[in-house]
C-alpha cells in the first residue's frame, strides 16, 4: 500500500507541481541524453547546463564528436573536472559512430557495456530514450527512499546499493519509466533536498516515516567516512626564449590527459629555502642562472577525496633544460590552445601582485 501511494503521489506532484527546467528534460535522442548524463556526473546542473549546450552546438551528432580532435574536446571540457569522463566520452563516441553507425544501442545491456556508463547512466538512457523499465538510483533517489521508508541501510555500502536498487525497481511505474525516473530525481533535487528539505509542502508528508518520526536530518545513513588527502602542488612556469614548458598528465591520477606546467609535488607546505635545497630544484635548474619574475598567492581546490593546495612560480631562463624530457616548449601566445585543469586556469585568468617566496 505504502509503495503504491508513493508512486501515485510522486507522479501527481510531477504533473501538477514540477517546474524544474533543464535543456535535456524530455529529450528522446539517446545521444543527447547520454551527453547530458556524462556531463552531470560529479557536476551540478547549474554548471553542467552551459557545457551541455556548448557541446551540442559544437557536436550536434555523435559522428561530429567522434571525428573531433581529442584536444578540442578536452579543451571544451575544461573546468568540469574528473577528466576521465571526457576520455571515456571520446572513446564511446567513436564506438557508437563506427560500430553502431551513429545510432545509440537500444538495449540496457549494450548501453551498460559502453565505456564510462554505469548502472545509473544506463538506466537513465534506457528509460528516457526508449522507456525501458529500468529504475535510476542516484543520491537523490536514495535520499528520498531512505526518508520515506525510514530505512537505515547505509547507502554507501554494497548491501545498501543492492537494497535501494531493488526498492527503486519495485516502485517504478513500468508503463512510464522515463517520466517516473525524471520525477523522482527532480523531487530529490528540489523538495527532498539534503539540507533544508521542503517538508511543509511535500506530497509524501503523511506517509513519510522520517517526517513522522522527526528523523529527516538523520537519513540517509552513510557508513564510510571519507579520508581526504592533502596535496601541495608547486608549479614552475618556466619561460625560455618566448616559450614555456608544459606537460600532459598521463598517470592514473586527477586531471588525466590535461596539461600542466613543471610540477613539484609535496605532502605539506614548504618554505622558500626548502624548495631551493630540494633535489628536484637542483636537478631542474642545475647551476644556470634563473630569474624569478613573480610568485602567486596560495591556491586551493577541494576535490571529492582530496584537497589541492599550491602556488605558481614564474621563472625565466636562458637555455633549455635537459632534465625536462617529457615536457615540450610551447610558444606563449599558443598556451591557451591547450586544456588545463581548473586549478591552473584559475591562476592564468588572474593578475596578482608578487608574493614573497624566493
Amino acid at each position: 500500500m505504502k509503495e503504491t501511494v508513493f508512486t501515485k503521489n510522486l507522479l501527481l506532484w510531477n504533473k501538477k507541481s514540477n517546474t524544474r527546467l533543464m535543456p535535456w528534460k524530455g529529450e528522446k535522442d539517446a545521444y543527447k541524453i547520454w551527453l547530458s548524463e556524462i556531463i552531470l556526473q560529479q557536476t551540478r546542473v547549474e554548471q553542467g547546463w552551459a557545457y551541455y549546450e556548448k557541446f551540442i552546438n559544437a557536436f550536434p551528432t555523435v559522428h561530429h564528436l567522434a571525428k573531433a580532435p581529442e584536444q578540442q574536446v578536452f579543451k571544451m571540457w575544461e573546468g568540469l573536472g574528473y577528466y576521465n569522463r571526457c576520455k571515456n566520452l571520446i572513446e564511446t563516441a567513436k564506438i557508437i559512430s563506427e560500430k553502431y553507425d551513429g545510432k545509440f544501442p537500444d538495449s540496457y545491456e549494450e548501453i551498460r557495456n559502453l565505456k564510462g556508463i554505469g548502472p545509473y547512466t544506463a538506466a537513465a538512457i534506457s528509460s528516457f530514450a526508449y522507456n525501458l523499465p529500468y529504475a535510476v538510483v542516484d543520491g537523490n533517489v536514495e535520499r528520498v527512499l531512505a526518508r520515506y521508508f525510514g530505512d537505515t541501510t547505509p547507502v554507501d555500502t554494497t548491501i545498501g546499493k543492492k537494497f535501494y536498487t531493488a526498492l527503486a525497481t519495485k516502485l517504478l511505474d513500468k508503463e512510464q519509466a522515463g517520466t517516473y525516473n525524471q520525477a523522482i530525481m527532480d523531487f530529490g533535487a528540489v523538495i527532498c533536498k539534503p539540507k533544508n528539505p521542503l517538508c511543509e509542502i511535500c506530497v509524501h508528508q503523511k506517509n513519510c516515516t522520517a517526517f513522522q518520526t522527526n528523523n529527516v536530518g538523520n537519513l540517509p545513513v552513510k557508513k564510510k567516512a571519507i579520508q581526504k588527502k592533502i596535496r601541495w602542488f608547486y608549479y614552475f612556469i618556466i619561460e625560455v626564449n618566448g616559450a614555456t614548458y608544459i606537460h600532459q598528465r598521463k598517470q592514473n591520477d586527477i586531471w588525466q590527459n590535461l596539461y600542466e606546467f613543471v610540477l613539484y609535488e609535496t605532502s605539506e607546505p614548504l618554505y622558500q629555502q626548502e624548495i631551493i635545497e630540494s633535489t628536484f630544484f637542483k636537478n631542474l635548474f642545475g647551476k644556470q642562472k634563473i630569474n624569478v619574475k613573480k610568485v602567486s598567492p596560495v591556491y586551493k581546490q577541494q576535490l571529492t577525496h582530496q584537497t589541492i593546495n599550491g602556488q605558481f612560480i614564474n621563472v625565466s631562463i636562458n637555455k633549455n633544460i635537459s632534465f625536462l624530457k617529457d615536457y615540450k616548449l610551447v610558444i606563449n601566445k599558443e598556451i591557451n590552445q591547450y586544456a588545463f585543469p581548473r586549478f591552473i586556469t584559475a591562476h592564468l585568468q588572474q593578475t596578482h601582485t608578487e608574493q614573497q617566496l624566493f
